[in-house]
């Protein structure tokens, strides 16, 4: 049955002309009629009762969506642990980094420095090495990074002929392999140098503080002033 204020009228209050405030607070008084029989079926059943019985109901306010990460906090900076680069002293860096618009979309997600094969490789940081064999027919090593908070931070250098195995402990400056000739990745010899936190690429130059990056503070000589 579908109910109108003129029939609420009609069966209510016959022979009675309501005004419209009095129509308005009867149809009120009806819905709240209504709704206390369906509360009395109901009986003892809650929401709380009912959402025990249903795990995929919401019980309260959606958490706030987060960064990537779905912790609903900002992912923690990158943190300048680098205590030396990955190959030479101050190599060269012949392309930066250059992050794609899209996931798939055009860019360079990692640093590749000037290098010639059977140059040492290094890890920046101590860490544990995540993996170390060939991916696409070259080599790779990976190493993830204590203390870089969670998930911890992951450094690739690629193409590598490895001297580590998945799970060993290395420190700061320790020798992981050599560059490999393989591939024409870059222009000259070169490694690839990545960084990633989770699936998230990164720019890896961040891990290198500013004394490894701008190279040793040097003094010069002052001219014009008298000696003490």
């Amino acid at each position: 049955m579908r109910w109108t204020a003129a029939g609420v009228r009609r069966h209510l209050l016959p022979g009675r002309a309501a005004t419209p405030a009095a129509s308005v607070a009867l149809v009120a008084s009806v819905v709240l009629m209504a709704l206390t029989a369906s509360a009395a079926l109901a009986g003892s059943v809650t929401w709380t009762t009912w959402a025990s019985d249903h795990p995929t109901a919401p019980v309260g306010p959606e958490p706030a969506s987060g960064s990537g990460s779905g912790s609903g906090e900002e992912d923690p900076p990158v943190p300048a642990v680098g205590r030396v680069w990955p190959v030479g002293v101050r190599p060269g860096v012949l392309r930066g980094w250059d992050p794609p618009a899209t996931v798939y979309g055009p860019g360079h997600r990692g640093v590749d420095l000037s290098a010639p094969p059977g140059a040492q490789v290094r890890a920046v940081a101590a860490g544990r090495v995540f993996f170390a064999g060939p991916v696409a027919g070259r080599g790779v090593v990976s190493i993830e990074l204590s203390g870089t908070g969670e998930p911890p931070l992951r450094t690739t250098y690629e193409p590598v002929r490895a001297s580590v195995k998945q799970g060993d402990e290395v420190t700061a400056g320790a020798v992981v392999g050599t560059v490999e000739a393989t591939g024409r990745h870059c222009e000259g010899p070169c490694i690839h140098w990545g960084l990633l936190r989770g699936k998230t690429y990164l720019n890896p130059l961040l891990l290198l503080p500013s004394w490894l990056l701008n190279g040793p503070t040097r003094l010069l000589p002052v001219l014009g002033v008298p000696l003490p």
